[in-house]
């Protein structure tokens, strides 16, 4: 499988940004008990420890690809999607 045209720093930057989103959309879609909006959802959570827990939980998809593509030797994309992350990261660890 060739992916150098895809070894690109701000395309992994992009997809690190959008796949923590996408994910917490999936699981509150999913999990949360409560038939309300994403936005209400996200306003109820957002003061609290619960809110930090799921930026950690939504970072798991992007370490799960930097590890993907880290051993397909695609070290610039691996980093973008490292620097994506950071974002939810460390918000995530402060609100624990």
């Amino acid at each position: 499988m060739n992916l150098e045209k895809f070894n690109k720093f701000h395309y992994g930057f992009i997809t690190g940004l959008i796949i923590p989103v996408l994910f917490i959309w999936l699981y509150l879609s999913r999990f949360y008990p409560h038939d309300i909006p994403f936005s209400e959802i996200i306003r109820e959570l957002y003061p609290g420890i619960l809110m930090g827990k799921l930026l950690l939980l939504s970072a798991i998809p992007n370490l799960l690809l930097v590890y993907v593509f880290y051993k397909q030797d695609s070290f610039k994309f691996a980093t973008g999607l490292i620097t994506g992350a950071m974002p939810y990261l460390i918000p995530g660890f402060f609100m624990l």
